[in-house]
């Protein structure tokens, strides 16, 4: 796989529609062309204290963000044509999709693949897990800020390029 567009969301509670940021790669001829971040104001809005453990975003980071319809407006037209990729794909596509329907915005079919599905058919048992840091180092590079959408979503395209 050669052209695609990696993505990762973070979100702010249980609520898979809770997207509270998202980053995105995007590999065109295999190589890292474009990167997009962006903060979103998430809906439902709270924070669980175990999401905000986790990727370390609060309610002040993102009561001033834009709501998701208007970041996807800058996502989409990077992505159109491009097959998406996420660790965990089942995750990143559900949180896409319940944010979409929760905005009442028509779902354009996306078509997703999974690096952890990958991984766990290329590498198997020789790791001893297959998480995102794990399977990035794996793969020779070193995801320095875990649970940061961006970081996240470069891992997997570099994970990507190497296992699809």
């Amino acid at each position: 796989m050669t052209d695609f567009a990696a993505i990762d969301f973070e979100t702010a509670n249980e609520q898979r529609s809770s997207v509270c940021s998202v980053g995105v790669v995007i590999v065109r001829g295999g190589e890292i062309v474009d990167r997009f971040y962006s903060l979103i104001h998430p809906e439902p809005e709270y924070y669980q204290r175990f999401c905000q453990q986790v990727h370390g975003l609060c309610p002040e980071d993102t009561e001033d963000a834009p709501v998701f319809p208007h970041v996807w407006e800058k996502v989409a037209s990077k992505i159109e044509g491009l097959p998406l990729v996420a660790h965990n794909s089942p995750f990143d596509e559900g949180c896409l999709k319940e944010v979409f329907r929760v905005y009442q915005m028509d779902y354009p079919d996306y078509r997703f693949f999974d690096t952890l599905a990958a991984s766990r058919r290329v590498y198997g048992c020789r790791l001893p897990n297959h998480q995102l840091q794990t399977v990035a180092a794996a793969c020779g590079y070193d995801l320095v800020h875990h649970h940061h959408a961006l970081a996240d979503a470069e891992a997997c395209a570099i994970i990507a390029m190497k296992l699809l």
